[in-house]
């Protein structure tokens, strides 16, 4: 570590700033922004460095740059010369702003453009209702301190009430009903911190199409239940420290069951830990997440849904399928290949009318089943479909042709990835998409 990270309080305080320019114009306003006095001039004197906090220069000559900052580092006054290393005793970092909360980005002046890059990283991954958390627990630090003295239980009860449902208020910008729920749970005196789940969709597979939510999410959490669909590049994103517990199932195999999952779910949040239950594609599409918050609700624990890009949309939009068009489709309907018997529970008649496309999930062991029942229920055999697998994946593979050929072809070509059925009009009116590995079915 080169250089020692401070916050300065500059309030009130006055601050000089030598040269011109954009560059020292930006750094005035940041300055000004908090809460300095600026004091400005366009060449150098001893007498400018009377009761100044620090100093700033840019734009000025060569000499009295250097004047500047052999009197500031002999009077030990922080000066800081734009893009000169040498001439300065602190650097200027990357800042994100979320007052009160502040995060501040620094490559000890080697490469300010790489700490930009790093700061908008990182700010995408940051509430913007960060600083009314931090704001909430400042309004109550004195009763906090009253109602628990003990250093270990205010800890404890910081943690709960920051990562439940105050904060969560807070976040919202629902500021009398945060302040409320604090208040309650300082009133209670709670020792224990309160558990929340968040039921998060790690979309299809690919780690660049989670949400800036389920990412900060995944970051905090102590634990992490996820199903067997979630990518290994997803869980890598995680935080590193937090414990994995696999509860995936895959086609006949269900080694945990739902059951299981509910009670493991609520047993993690008494216990006062981060819990984010990660579901391939969205919770509440196939995901079983209804089934969650209802034990979460039943067994008085809170919870946040937080939804991700499901598999229909994302094997549509890699493979170049429209799921709407306004020629073709001007419905979509979503399909569980499988009820919970394990058996094909469809309503054939509704699928069966044109103008729509169908998406079917867990699709691939009753594809046969379902091409006799929608085209005894009067599909035309010939309408363009398209076989899925492992969608919105770097491995996604397409099986193309009709109704009829996909579902001959399907059973010999697919692997033991996850398989999405498209079906319908729109699927023929776009072509695949360059690096789809698309497969067109026999004729």
């Amino acid at each position: 570590m080169r250089h020692f990270p401070l916050f300065l309080d500059l309030q009130g305080r006055d601050v000089l700033l030598l040269g011109g320019g954009e560059a020292l114009a930006a750094k005035a306003r940041l300055l000004a922004a908090a809460g300095a006095r600026l004091r400005q001039a366009s060449r150098f004197s001893p007498e400018l460095l009377e009761g100044v906090a620090l100093a700033c220069a840019a734009g000025a000559p060569e000499a009295e740059l250097r004047a500047l900052s052999a009197a500031c580092q002999a009077r030990g006054i922080p000066v800081n010369v734009v893009d000169r290393p040498a001439l300065s005793s602190f650097i200027t970092p990357a800042i994100i702003d979320r007052d009160p909360v502040t995060v501040a980005i620094g490559t000890a002046g080697t490469a300010p453009l790489l700490a930009r890059l790093v700061r908008q990283r990182v700010e995408a991954v940051l509430s913007p209702g960060l600083g009314r958390i931090a704001a909430l627990a400042e309004r109550f630090r004195g009763r906090l301190r009253e109602a628990l003295p003990d250093v270990a239980a205010r800890r404890r009860f910081l943690e709960g009430v920051l990562a439940g449902r105050p904060a969560q208020l807070a976040e919202e910008g629902r500021q009398a009903e945060a302040e409320a729920a604090f208040a309650a749970a300082l009133a209670r005196a709670e020792t224990a911190p309160t558990g929340l789940v968040h039921l998060v969709g790690a979309g299809p597979g690919a780690a660049d199409l989670l949400t800036l939510r389920a990412l900060r999410l995944m970051g905090e959490a102590d634990v992490i239940v996820h199903d067997r669909l979630v990518s290994a590049a997803v869980l890598d994103l995680a935080r590193r420290d937090a414990e994995r517990i696999d509860v995936g199932k895959a086609r006949g195999r269900h080694p945990v069951p739902q059951e299981r999952i509910n009670a493991l779910l609520v047993e993690l949040a008494r216990s006062g830990r981060k819990v984010v239950r990660l579901k391939g594609g969205d919770p509440f599409i196939f995901g079983r997440g209804g089934e969650e918050i209802e034990a979460l609700a039943e067994a008085g624990i809170a919870f946040e849904v937080v939804p991700g890009i499901t598999a229909a949309l994302a094997c549509a939009a890699q493979a170049g399928i429209p799921l709407t068009h306004r020629e073709a489709a001007r419905s979509v309907t979503f399909v569980a290949g499988q009820s919970r018997e394990g058996r094909l529970a469809v309503d054939f008649a509704a699928l069966a009318r044109p103008g729509q496309t169908i998406a079917v999930y867990m699709g691939a062991t009753i594809l046969p089943q379902f091409f006799a029942g929608l085209v005894a229920a009067g599909a035309d055999p010939s309408t363009p479909a398209a076989f899925i697998e492992r969608g919105g994946s770097p491995d996604q593979r397409l099986l193309l042709g009709s109704f009829a050929e996909v579902a001959h072809e399907a059973g010999g070509w697919v692997g033991d990835g996850p398989a999405l059925l498209l079906l319908g009009e729109a699927c023929g009116r776009s072509p695949a998409l360059p690096g789809a590995r698309a497969t067109v079915a026999p004729r």
